[in-house]
């Protein structure tokens, strides 16, 4: 379903779907008759096109026309991501960079570094990646312990480990957020830099998932050297600068879901493909709940457009979205499998990927729980949960911890 285009909204529709319809044929094919199937291939081919779609309008809808981007609203992106939909044509290659990093920098990156890293961001020429979550921070992010020591001349040593680190292998820029101050309590001691992932020190490792791809990565800092300018946000503002990466994540994730496939329509027309499962009371009941879960999240993102369109930053309820798609989708897949057998399951079936890469999604973004945590709190006023580390200096939590147990 389309959104209620405005004149202007309809005109810009027209003009994203005559582009498409006209360099279709210049778009890499990713699947069927005459996909690619060399990895750098696939590369190359899915970075000249997001080139391509950069320079017509259709990436970075959102950001401003003095970084590369279109300066419109969050309205004219989902039209972009429907009309990209609706070709069948791949979108962008780097939605983390693009989606999530670069708003980051646009908000609270230095003039130097908006003018360094975005043009080259826009166009896939430089792909980034996304250094938060580790071993043992994961959803309490705030836990992290890569260090980044400041030397005399204001340079900086990084050392620790970083996981479940998409795009890792080709990236050439990663946004992490390190500990530079465990003197303090642990949301104010963080800092985000940018680090160059070709840096001497810097180790990436892949991470091979249940659908036979690696797409994660655990990636080793070896005091690798940082220059002082790395800084985004401020020294000690990390924590800061990193929830606006992770709402925009959710927003990306909560919004995007149909862009993805994630929709009720296609999965009633997989299902209502099977003469049984079209009668079968109990199958049409839970296709039902699903599809009004995807619903509820369609206009729920509705209302997420309009906040932004009005200048609003997105708030925890974009980790309602973001967890209602997945787990809807999800059910979905499951639903599908028990319609269709064991062959969704094979390696050419539309099916077999998402079945296999949604669960890992529930982490991405924040792991379910802490968002119906978050969600709890924050949007229903619920009571915060007891916590141990409230105004205790990092340095002291594990000690604290201990005493606790």
């Amino acid at each position: 379903m389309d959104l209620d285009d405005t004149p202007e909204q309809a005109a810009y529709r027209a003009q994203a779907r005559s582009w498409l319809e006209e360099h279709k044929p210049e778009a890499p094919v990713l699947n069927g008759p005459g996909a690619l199937e060399d990895e750098d291939q696939i590369l190359a081919a899915r970075r000249a096109w997001q080139g391509k779609l950069a320079e017509a309008g259709l990436a970075g809808v959102t950001w401003p026309k003095e970084y590369g981007g279109q300066g419109l609203g969050p309205i004219e992106q989902v039209l972009c991501n429907q009309e990209i939909a609706r070709a069948k044509v791949p979108g962008i290659l780097d939605t983390i960079g693009v989606g999530m990093l670069g708003p980051t920098i646009i908000a609270h990156g230095s003039e130097e570094q908006k003018t360094r890293y975005l043009g080259a961001m826009l166009h896939g020429d430089e792909v980034w990646c996304q250094l938060f979550s580790e071993p043992a921070a994961g959803s309490d992010l705030a836990a992290v312990q890569t260090r980044a020591r400041r030397e005399e001349d204001g340079s900086w040593r990084l050392s620790g480990q970083k996981v479940w680190t998409t795009n890792a292998q080709f990236a050439s820029y990663g946004l992490l957020l390190a500990r530079t101050d465990a003197d303090v309590p642990k949301h104010k001691g963080l800092t985000m830099f940018v680090v160059p992932m070709d840096a001497e020190g810097v180790t990436i490792r892949g991470l091979r998932q249940i659908s036979g791809e690696a797409e994660f990565n655990e990636v080793f800092f070896d005091d690798v050297a940082i220059d002082a300018d790395a800084v985004v946000g401020g020294v000690g503002n990390g924590w800061g600068t990193g929830l606006t990466t992770l709402m925009f994540e959710r927003v990306t994730i909560g919004l995007g879901g149909e862009g993805m496939g994630y929709n009720s329509t296609r999965f009633a027309a997989a299902i209502a493909g099977d003469e049984h499962a079209r009668r079968d009371p109990e199958v049409r009941h839970q296709l039902g709940e699903i599809s009004s879960e995807l619903l509820a999240v369609r206009f729920t993102g509705y209302r997420t457009l309009t906040a932004l369109q009005k200048g609003q930053i997105p708030g925890p309820e974009a980790g309602l979205a973001k967890v209602t798609i997945v787990s809807g989708a999800i059910k979905a897949g499951d639903l599908i499998a028990d319609v269709l057998g064991p062959d969704t399951l094979l390696e050419d079936n539309e099916w077999s990927y998402m079945i296999s890469f949604l669960p890992g999604l529930k982490s991405a973004g924040g792991t379910e729980e802490i968002l119906r945590n978050t969600i709890g709190e924050r949007v229903l006023g619920l009571p915060p949960e007891p916590r141990l580390d409230k105004g205790i200096p990092f340095s002291e939590l594990r000690s604290k911890e201990k005493a606790a147990v």
